[in-house]
């Protein structure tokens, strides 16, 4: 009955978090409602612009535990793409990704279109939670270069 008091077109992200264990806030289903329909790649400042819309009431703060909450209970990866941007993936099964320096775009790759052969071997006391694989390109640098003009 919460539920319905909350966002009565919604009911289906309301019934998604409380699935994974998670009490359904407005903040909460704000920012649900930014990432869960379909797979998408933000950063926490574009899940905190996005999720404006859906709520006054949405700190940085909340956003960032949002976040680490719903990553903690599988709704979300958390992707380490470069020093300083952190990125999360609304797509929780196994997958790699395809990011371009040059305009920070991140696309899914398949998880059986990239080959890894071998493992590494572990220090005793641990085992292999999980292999993700970060292909980053940048456009090509043009076999002739470009004209440099002085004044």
């Amino acid at each position: 009955m919460t539920i319905a008091l909350l966002l009565p077109a919604e009911p289906e992200m309301a019934h998604r978090l409380l699935g994974a264990g998670i009490p359904v806030t407005a903040q909460r289903l704000a920012i649900a409602r930014v990432l869960l329909p379909q797979p998408v790649h933000l950063s926490a400042e574009q899940v905190l612009q996005r999720a404006a819309q859906y709520t006054n009431d949405l700190s940085r703060a909340t956003v960032y535990n949002t976040l680490k909450l719903f990553t903690a209970r599988g709704l979300l990866r958390e992707l380490a793409i470069e020093t300083g941007k952190t990125m999360f993936d609304s797509n929780p099964e196994p997958h790699h990704h395809l990011y371009n320096s040059a305009t920070g775009e991140l696309t899914d790759i398949p998880v059986n279109s990239l080959t890894l052969s071998g493992q590494p071997t572990l220090p005793d006391g641990l085992e292999l939670e999980q292999i993700e694989v970060i292909v980053r390109v940048r456009p090509r640098e043009s076999a002739t270069p470009s004209p440099v003009t002085t004044e």
